[in-house]
C-alpha cells in the first residue's frame, strides 16, 4: 500500500513508527529510500550486553545499516552485515530474519577500547579507528542451502562504517547510494536513525529511464540537510521527516515492516554444538568447572550442563 504525503504533511494515520523500515519513493526523480528509527528494538539489544559506549555505539551503526540494507532484497532466510577489523574492535555483526527478527553482538578487547577511545576527534568519527586500519566488510544473505547464498566483501574505506558501505555499493555493485545515519542514548537507552538513498531503476513505470545527474544531486543535497535531532527524535512521525526532506518531489512512503528483537539461539543448536566435542574434553571441563557452560553471544543466555544432563547428551547421540 502506498501513501502520498500531503501538502500539509499528513498523512494515513495509525502507522507505528519506532522499529519500523520505512520505505519511500522520490516521485520526481524516481529516486527510492529506506528510513529506519529504532527505539525499543535498539534498546532490547544493547541490553542483552554490558559493553562500553563505544562498542554501543559502533554495533548500534551496524544494526541501523543492516536493517536498510536487508530491506532492499527479496529473500526468505537472513541476511548479515559483518564488519571485521585488526584494532581493539575485532567483530560486529548484526543479521536480520526476512521476519523483521533482528539480534548483534561484537567482539573487543574492552582495555584496548577504554585507552583508544577518548578524543573529541573520535567520537565525531563514531570511533571508526577502533576498528584498525585494516578490516573488510561483509553481506551476506542466506536462505538455507548453498545453492541461494550470496555474499560481497570489501575492503574498509573512509571515515566511517557508512562510508565503507557507500564506498561498496559506489565500487561492487555501481549504485548511487547515500546515508545519513544519527546514533546516540537518550533516556539510558540508545536510539538509532538512519535513511538510505539510492537511484535504481523502476520497473513500474512505463518508460525506464536513469536519474538524471541533476536530480540525484538535488536528492542528495536534502538529505545532507537533515539533522540528528530529527533522525532521532521519538515524536517526529517519519512520514513528517519525509515531507520536511523531499516534499517538492513528490515523496510517497509505503507499508512499513516492523522490526523486533529475537535471538535464535536454542537448546538444540546448542546441544548440537557439544556433540561435536569429544566426550572426553567435555567431561574435563565439567570435572574441573563442576559444570560445562555455553553463552550465545547475540542474546547472552547462558546454557549450562551438568554431569547427568551431559550423560543425557551424549546417550542421545
Amino acid at each position: 500500500m502506498a501513501i502520498r504525503i500531503k501538502k500539509d504533511g499528513t498523512e494515513q494515520s495509525g502507522l507505528v513508527d519506532d522499529n519500523v523500515v520505512q520505505p519511500f519513493r522520490l516521485e520526481k526523480s524516481n529516486v527510492r529510500g529506506r528510513i529506519v528509527r529504532l527505539g525499543q528494538v535498539l534498546a532490547d539489544t544493547m541490553a542483552r550486553h554490558d559493553y562500553p559506549p563505544p562498542v554501543s555505539a559502533l554495533l548500534s551503526e551496524v544494526v541501523s545499516l543492516c536493517l536498510l540494507l536487508s530491506a532492499m532484497l527479496k529473500y526468505d532466510g537472513v541476511f548479515s552485515l559483518q564488519i571485521k577489523g585488526e584494532g581493539p574492535v575485532r567483530l560486529l555483526m548484526a543479521d536480520v530474519t526476512a521476519r523483521g527478527e533482528v539480534r548483534a553482538y561484537a567482539s573487543f578487547d574492552e582495555a584496548a577500547v577504554k585507552k583508544a577511545a577518548k578524543r573529541k576527534h573520535d567520537i565525531d568519527h563514531h570511533y571508526y579507528h577502533l576498528l584498525g586500519k585494516k578490516g573488510y566488510i561483509a553481506f551476506t544473505v542466506d536462505q538455507g542451502n548453498a545453492d541461494n547464498r550470496y555474499q560481497g566483501i570489501v575492503e574498509l574505506k573512509g571515515n566511517s562504517i557508512v562510508d565503507a558501505v557507500q564506498h561498496y555499493f559506489t565500487q561492487s555493485e555501481q549504485i548511487r547510494t547515500s546515508f545519513k545515519l544519527a546514533i546516540h542514548p537518550q533516556d539510558k537507552h540508545w536510539r538509532a536513525g538512519a535513511v538510505m538513498i539510492q537511484q535504481l531503476p523502476d520497473e513500474h513505470i512505463d518508460k525506464p529511464a536513469e536519474v538524471s545527474l541533476d536530480d540525484w544531486t538535488r536528492a542528495v543535497m536534502l538529505l545532507d540537510t537533515c539533522t540528528d535531532g530529527e533522525l532521532l527524535s521519538p515524536v517526529l512521525h517519519s512520514a513528517d521527516l519525509l515531507y520536511r526532506l523531499f516534499n517538492e518531489d513528490g515523496v510517497r512512503i509505503y507499508s512499513p515492516p516492523h522490526v523486533r528483537f529475537k535471538c535464535r539461539c536454542s537448546q538444540e543448536k546448542v546441544i548440537n554444538i557439544l556433540r561435536t566435542i569429544p566426550r572426553a574434553e567435555v567431561d574435563d571441563i565439567c570435572a574441573k568447572e563442576g559444570r560445562v557452560s555455553i553463552k550465545c553471544e547475540f542474546c547472552s543466555e547462558e546454557y549450562i550442563y551438568h554431569q547427568k544432563e551431559l550423560d543425557d547428551v551424549y546417550k542421545e547421540n
